[in-house]
């Protein structure tokens, strides 16, 4: 269940017509692999043309920047997030972290051509909102940082992706997903013998594991231990810009 404050802001999102898509915890929700997210996280078009519609809706809002960086498209188009308070009727307040570049995800052309739309009830009397979303693939990538927590969500996700549509005639599209993707060695050693062909066409270490008999959770760790080693250095300069900036606010 998506709380009414969240769909208020994506509602006033869609109102003014911001090019936005649903990441982080509350798509994880409507994709079946988490019960709860308490933040609102938003990949947006930062473009001269996108943006004032964004700045539009946020005054709406009445949304107020609550960390560095600013508000600036100049930081947007690094790679930072942008963090916002979102305040409500009751005195308490959502957070709203936008972001308009992550590490190894598309450009938001393409992340738009291919997201998911989803219609959800915004009151009893049955008036809905279209929510935009990651697509699946694009928000399991985007969840590989360097965060512990992120990735027993990644295997959530591709498990329900997985358990959902396994009995079924699976598309090329969707296995060769599987095969990329599943992080719980039970499903993969399952699909690995379930599509011996494809498997055998994959260069993935956990896939060779299991093909082979190998120690599929130990690939699997080895993987994960890459892809937090290469978000770590790829945060290290946006983590120090950042610092600059707390550092020039304090002074201010």
């Amino acid at each position: 269940m998506i709380p009414t404050q969240i769909l208020r802001v994506l509602s006033t999102i869609q109102t003014f017509d911001v090019p936005a898509l649903l990441m982080g915890g509350q798509a994880c929700v409507l994709y079946g692999a988490a019960e709860y997210s308490r933040d609102l996280d938003l990949a947006v078009l930062a473009t001269p043309d996108a943006l004032p519609k964004l700045s539009a809706a946020l005054e709406a809002l009445q949304a107020t920047v609550i960390a560095v960086p600013t508000f600036d498209v100049r930081y947007l188009e690094r790679g930072h997030a942008v963090h916002f308070n979102v305040p409500d009727e009751s005195g308490s307040a959502l957070r709203v972290d936008i972001m308009s570049r992550m590490r190894g995800v598309a450009d938001f052309a393409t992340l738009w051509e291919r997201r998911t739309t989803v219609m959800l009830p915004t009151d009893v009397h049955g008036a809905e909102v279209a929510i935009e979303m990651l697509a699946l693939e694009d928000l399991v990538t985007a969840k590989k940082t360097q965060r512990d927590k992120d990735w027993p969500m990644i295997r959530r996700l591709v498990d329900a992706s997985y358990a959902a549509a396994r009995d079924a005639i699976a598309s090329r599209a969707q296995v060769d997903f599987w095969l990329a993707e599943l992080r719980s060695p039970a499903f993969l050693l399952e699909l690995v013998a379930a599509v011996p062909d494809a498997a055998s066409r994959s260069i993935r270490t956990a896939v060779i594991a299991a093909r082979s008999g190998g120690d599929v959770n130990a690939a699997l760790a080895a993987e994960q231990a890459h892809e937090m080693a290469i978000d770590a250095e790829y945060w290290l300069p946006l983590r120090r810009e950042l610092e600059a900036l707390r550092h020039a606010a304090r002074k201010q």
